[in-house]
């Protein structure tokens, strides 16, 4: 890694972003995670790790996890449990929220509070099973559909950062992957991908069962209006939504049926990169990387002084 001096914006502007992570991850029924505490216990991951330096970054969490989500509409049990059974129709910022929150906890928090709340996530999905349009049964626990599910995730967050912030070498890359197993595991993903060649064996023996789908335009189009950004920002998150297809293998998102229209115009992955750039470098001391570095007794700047 290279050192760069973090960032801080002014106060008024500062103090506002503040308030926008405190009720991104808190508030409104969400799970109220206290990510200082009890210090010194690690994380699931090193304070070190690829994932650490990956997590922390807004802009490629938003186009990764997008990014992800289709990949997993593609898949018909995967699509028919998870737009059959949450709230991503009706409450898309609420369900994306919580999907993020998990997500910071798998890689920031204690490793006692991610346990528990894995614990309670497996809890909740041993509940979510049916059957598709198509007549294939489903259940939410299923090691494949989990697999998958991890896989998709790790995949969009890792290359969402490569891509749209800073590369990263193969030795990263798959430390990234790696770092992942124990939380994979956790939640019940046994076969969980490991490394950059393990994914690519599943993205091909999964693609057979990716299908075009009405869910994944609707997911889309109802993204590109939600609140998840300021109104303000609005532009700013339509081309982070194309940004999330651009990331998309080119042969998922053949058979996903997302044309040239729906990935970044010209000029747009340079506008994507300059705002991953920014966010890579500042800091928010309200959000779970800044308080996890506090609690194994780093400054709260430290993980942005090292991106």
């Amino acid at each position: 890694m290279t050192t760069a001096a973090a960032l801080t914006l002014p106060m008024p502007l500062q103090r506002r972003l503040e308030r926008e992570s405190a009720s991104l991850f808190g508030g409104d029924g969400m799970p109220q995670v206290d990510f200082s505490r009890p210090p010194g216990e690690p994380s699931l991951a090193p304070a070190d790790s690829v994932s650490w330096r990956v997590f922390k970054n807004p802009v490629s969490l938003f186009i990764g996890g997008v990014a992800a989500v289709l990949l997993e509409l593609g898949e018909p049990r995967v699509r028919s449990g998870v737009w059959e059974h949450s709230s991503f129709r009706s409450d898309p910022v609420k369900r994306l929220r919580r999907t993020g929150l998990a997500a910071m906890v798998t890689v920031y928090a204690p490793a006692s509070v991610a346990q528990a709340m894995i614990a309670g996530v497996g809890r909740q999905h041993a509940r979510v099973r049916g059957t598709t349009r198509e007549g294939e049964p489903y259940e939410a626990m299923d090691p494949e559909l989990l697999d998958w599910v991890q896989a998709t995730a790790s995949f969009g967050f890792l290359n969402a950062y490569h891509r749209f912030v800073r590369p990263l070498d193969s030795a990263e890359r798959d430390c990234f992957w790696q770092e992942a197993q124990p939380g994979a595991r956790l939640f019940g993903a046994t076969g969980a991908v490991d490394s950059e060649a393990s994914w690519e064996a599943m993205l091909a023996a999964m693609l057979p069962r990716l299908r075009a789908a009405p869910e994944v335009h609707e997911f889309l189009d109802i993204m590109r209006t939600a609140p998840a950004f300021p109104r303000a920002l609005l532009p700013v998150q339509r081309l982070l939504l194309r940004a999330a297809v651009d990331l998309l293998p080119a042969s998922a998102r053949e058979v996903l049926e997302l044309g040239p229209k729906a990935g970044l115009p010209r000029g747009g992955a340079r506008l994507v990169r300059v705002a991953g750039l920014m966010a890579d470098r500042l800091v928010i001391r309200s959000a779970p990387p800044a308080q996890a570095c506090r609690r194994m007794g780093l400054p709260a700047e430290w993980l942005y002084r090292a991106a």
